[in-house]
């Protein structure tokens, strides 16, 4: 077969191009330290590197929700603590308040500071975070939560809570509503609350109750009626007698699974209601209370209403540090779930990573080998080419 002049020129050049465009992608490799430089290069690896790309940006997402939930979530924190600690300031001024002590002119003196604690928690309930949204809305971020008319207050936001995503199937509340912090607290012992008639002329005062056969207790309104100092009946919400007994003060009263004391001496037709836990929000607990001080007394009777409500007071107080206190142990367990999922998060994070490098970085041994032969070979061929091109059988004329 002959092969001409021409065709063996071609044939060298290509064949030095070839080289050339190897040592080129390899020196390129070399120089960026990846070894796919091109989809076409590992068409298999590319796509999976591109899973491990999308896989690691979802987490680095998942690291961003999670710094602003935690963020939230301290601010709340933080207000959190200021109710608890404004709440335990009016408990102490109620108790201060109580005191047999006081006249009404200290009373009221009490009843000024303590509208400036109840003042303190509508600007707490109604805090901004860092991004200028209220932190009790709910949903309703940009309303204001908390509104005051006169002895009314009004929740604006709604019951929902925002859902952060900080993990593969894992969600986590970034606050709570101030309808489950400010507005839905049971009142009274959790269960029943008492209270004395406005009308009453005795000195009866009225002590903390408990629940003490759950399976007794049926929920309905009762009125503890005296008949006299020494005898009272107990009438359900029908009117029907329930039950009647003897009274000596200092007395247990006890029916229908509850039972709660009774200091004092009430009077004929002095009467005391028995009702089943209802919702209340703490700024009408306050206000209830300062209110209370602020009438004062004038006679026994007036002195037995005005600790009756406080006592009443004191325990709708102690409800609501209680539930704030819930809350306060949720938001620690959600932070702490944040912190521990951020951590579950930076370990998937770093093992995806290796596969990536795995997949995409480049093995400088054998790259900078394979240069060096790239290289070798390169010059070869072009000395090669030279000295063939040079040959001519005109040389031998």
């Amino acid at each position: 077969m002959r092969i001409s002049t021409n065709s063996a020129f071609l044939n060298g050049v290509a064949a030095m191009q070839r080289l050339q465009t190897a040592l080129d992608h390899t020196q390129r490799q070399v120089s960026s330290g990846r070894r796919i430089l091109a989809p076409s290069d590992d068409p298999i690896a590319t796509s999976r590197a591109l899973e491990l790309r999308e896989t690691i940006g979802r987490l680095d997402q998942f690291d961003r929700n999670a710094n602003i939930a935690t963020h939230r979530l301290s601010q709340e924190e933080s207000a959190l603590g200021t109710v608890n600690n404004v709440l335990q300031r009016v408990r102490e001024l109620a108790l201060q308040a109580n005191n047999a002590t006081q006249n009404n002119e200290s009373r009221k003196l009490i009843a000024i500071e303590m509208r400036q604690q109840l003042d303190q928690l509508v600007q707490i309930a109604n805090q901004k975070d860092g991004n200028n949204n209220h932190l009790f809305a709910g949903n309703l971020e940009g309303v204001t939560p908390v509104t005051r008319m006169g002895s009314a207050f009004a929740y604006n936001g709604d019951q929902g809570q925002r859902f952060i995503q900080v993990g593969e199937g894992r969600q986590v509340a970034d606050g709570d509503s101030g309808a489950a912090v400010f507005f839905n607290i049971r009142n009274g012992n959790g269960a029943f609350s008492t209270a004395a008639a406005a009308a009453n002329t005795g000195t009866g005062v009225l002590a903390s109750g408990s629940v003490v056969d759950p399976t007794a207790w049926d929920q309905d309104q009762y009125t503890v009626r005296f008949i006299d100092q020494a005898n009272y009946e107990v009438l359900d919400s029908s009117a029907a007698i329930v039950t009647t007994g003897t009274f000596q003060p200092g007395d247990t009263l006890a029916f229908r699974g509850i039972e709660f004391s009774l200091d004092g001496q009430p009077e004929a037709a002095d009467e005391f209601v028995v009702s089943p836990s209802r919702y209340q929000d703490v700024f009408e607990t306050v206000d209830r209370i300062a209110t209370a001080l602020e009438v004062g007394t004038n006679s026994p009777a007036s002195q037995a209403a005005l600790n009756n409500s406080v006592n009443a007071g004191l325990q709708d107080i102690d409800q609501a540090i209680g539930n704030v206190l819930d809350i306060r142990i949720q938001v620690g367990s959600r932070l702490a779930a944040i912190e521990n999922q951020v951590d579950s998060n930076g370990a998937l994070k770093l093992t995806f990573q290796q596969t990536l490098s795995g997949i995409e970085d480049l093995d400088y041994a054998e790259a900078l080998s394979r240069l060096s032969l790239e290289v070798t070979t390169l010059e070869a061929a072009q000395k090669s080419f030279v000295r063939t091109q040079s040959l001519s059988l005109f040389n031998y004329f």
